[in-house]
């Protein structure tokens, strides 16, 4: 996947998380965020590869945001992989 496309799915779940009044004060508190830096950090890549870091830990969450935008469950992922910070992470 292009980065392009990545950011732009990242900004779906952005703002589907926004607009989820029980996960995204999660969000916030487990990223130390402000509802600020939703809309001021919303075209850095870095922060829309959290986004999708954070959703993709539960599957649950997953399927609640691909089903509301028609989005195939498996894009979220390979989307987070093609934005930065995923280089960094190793299964061992």
């Amino acid at each position: 996947m292009q980065q392009e496309q990545a950011e732009v799915i990242a900004l779906q779940a952005l703002a589907w998380l926004a607009g989820n009044d029980e996960l995204c004060p999660t969000f916030l508190g487990a990223s130390g965020g402000s509802v600020d830096d939703l809309r001021d950090r919303a075209t850095d890549p870095a922060f829309l590869g959290a986004v999708l870091e954070f959703i993709t830990m539960d599957d649950a969450w997953v399927m609640a945001f691909c089903d509301t935008i028609g989005l195939a469950y498996e894009l979220p992922l390979q989307a987070r992989y093609a934005l930065p910070g995923a280089q960094n992470v190793h299964w061992t």
